[in-house]
Parts: C-alpha cells; sequence; structure tokens
C-alpha cells in the first residue's frame, strides 16, 4: 500500500537514485560502524546504508513507516520523536563511544534538531544532513556575511561544517518548495571549553537586534554582569568571529 506524504510530519521523500547515491558517497558508512539514520521515511537513503555497514538505527516517528521498518531484518527502529531521543544513551546502547548521524531532517523543525543534538555533540563523530540549503548557508556562514548568526556560531563551536551538495526539489516526492542541500558536520578536537548555555544567551542577545552595534545589546549585557574585560562594541553582531565570541564567554 502507497504512504501518502504527511504535512504534519513534513513529509518530502527522497526519490532521485543519483542524488541518494551522492549522498551515500558523501557519508561514506563503513561495514559495523554505528549510525543513526533520522527520518528514515521510504528507507530510500536507509537500504544502501544499511548493505554497506550490516546494521542501522533509525528514528522515525510516523507510526505506519516504523512499523513497515520493523519488518526490515537489519534494522532497529526506534518509534520516537527525535526531539526527545537521548543520544548520549543511544551511544552506549551500541556500545560505541561516538556515533554517526545521518538524516533527511523535517525542514519544519530542522533547527530544533540541530540545537537538541548539540549537548550531544561529545558522543557524535560526525553528522550528515539533508536541510532547506537556506538553514545550511546559515550554518556554514563566515562572519561579515547576511547569513551569519547564533546557528552559525552555536555549531562551529563544535563542528566543522561544509556544505557538501546541493539538492534541487524534483529530487523529492512530493517535491518541496525550496532548493535542499546535504551539510557535513565533524567533531571539532579543538573546541573551546565555553559554558554551552552561557553562550547561547550572550549569542541570542548579541544577535537579538542585529542592525544595531553590539553596545545596545551585547554591552549592556555585559555591563549588567559587570565585565571588565576588553571586548569591542562598536560593531554589528555578525562582524564578530566565531573565536571571539568563544573567548569572550570564557572571560565572563
Amino acid at each position: 500500500m502507497k504512504h501518502v506524504p504527511r504535512k504534519r510530519f513534513g513529509q518530502h521523500f527522497l526519490a532521485d537514485p543519483a542524488v541518494i547515491d551522492a549522498i551515500v558517497r558523501a557519508i561514506d558508512p563503513r561495514p559495523a560502524q554505528p549510525m543513526v539514520e533520522i527520518g528514515p521515511g521510504l528507507a530510500a537513503l536507509t537500504q544502501p546504508l544499511v548493505e554497506r555497514l550490516g546494521r542501522l538505527t533509525v528514528i522515525e516517528l510516523d507510526r505506519d513507516l516504523a512499523a513497515r521498518l520493523r519488518a526490515h531484518p537489519q534494522l532497529n527502529v526506534i518509534e520516537s520523536d527525535v526531539l526527545k531521543v537521548d543520544f548520549a544513551q543511544m551511544a552506549q546502547a551500541l556500545g560505541a563511544i561516538k556515533i554517526r548521524i545521518c538524516g533527511n531532517l523535517p525542514y519544519n523543525i530542522s533547527s530544533p534538531i540541530l540545537f537538541h543534538l548539540l549537548p550531544f555533540a561529545e558522543h557524535i563523530e560526525d553528522q550528515h544532513f539533508m536541510l532547506q540549503k537556506e538553514v545550511i548557508d546559515r550554518m556554514v556562514a563566515a562572519p561579515s556575511t547576511a547569513d551569519f548568526g547564533r546557528l552559525s556560531v552555536m555549531l562551529q563551536w563544535r563542528y566543522a561544517m561544509q556544505s557538501v551538495l546541493t539538492v534541487p526539489p524534483e529530487a523529492f516526492d512530493p517535491p518541496p518548495r525550496v532548493t535542499s542541500a546535504v551539510v557535513r558536520m565533524q567533531q571539532r578536537a579543538d573546541f573551546a571549553p565555553v559554558d554551552a548555555a552561557l553562550l547561547s544567551e550572550l549569542v541570542q542577545v548579541a544577535f537579538s537586534q542585529r542592525r544595531k552595534l553590539l553596545r545596545h545589546t551585547l554591552g549592556r549585557w555585559l555591563e549588567a554582569r559587570g565585565f571588565a574585560g576588553d571586548f569591542d562594541v562598536q560593531r554589528r553582531a555578525e562582524e564578530v568571529p566565531v573565536e571571539e565570541y568563544l573567548g569572550l564567554a570564557l572571560q565572563v
């Protein structure tokens, strides 16, 4: 029986064999690697992955799709909202120090998923995600560009980011109204040991009024905290490199 894509789950199923092959090559799965796929859907990416891995854990929210996937002998199926999954526990269950994660994320909740995964970064070797290209442009953005923002800083703190593939709408069924892309996120061994909650608050304040100079936002926040260090607030938030935000978070 044909599965009808559900709008409430943001379902757009990858259907182009050439694109699927390109994504699998970008992920480069090896036998017995502990890997988790988020949102396997109709298993377009799942099947070529599991053929190379031997076994694969998948997280699927749609009850009907999860039931179909359970029939596959090489899949561990977790029927759950990914935002409720503890990836540290998952790594432990898979007997792995670090796991690899991939998936075609639902575009309507892609940013919440990325932020949910961030606290588990120490348990993740790398991530390959299909997302709206506009979101990936923000994830990989450099300072002093319009796309550079909170998402750029928070993710680039823990991961080396790379946009590896652009995917047109016609590669999906049904086609989304946007162009998609695939991002590679590799764990950074040299990340700054900052307090994640503090960095998140600091960056959120900085970008809360991105057209204004930082003295109106971050400057006042620093003043309220009694900060006496040296930080140039005569700039806009997008002009400050990631390393400077990290350095500031270590001083506050």
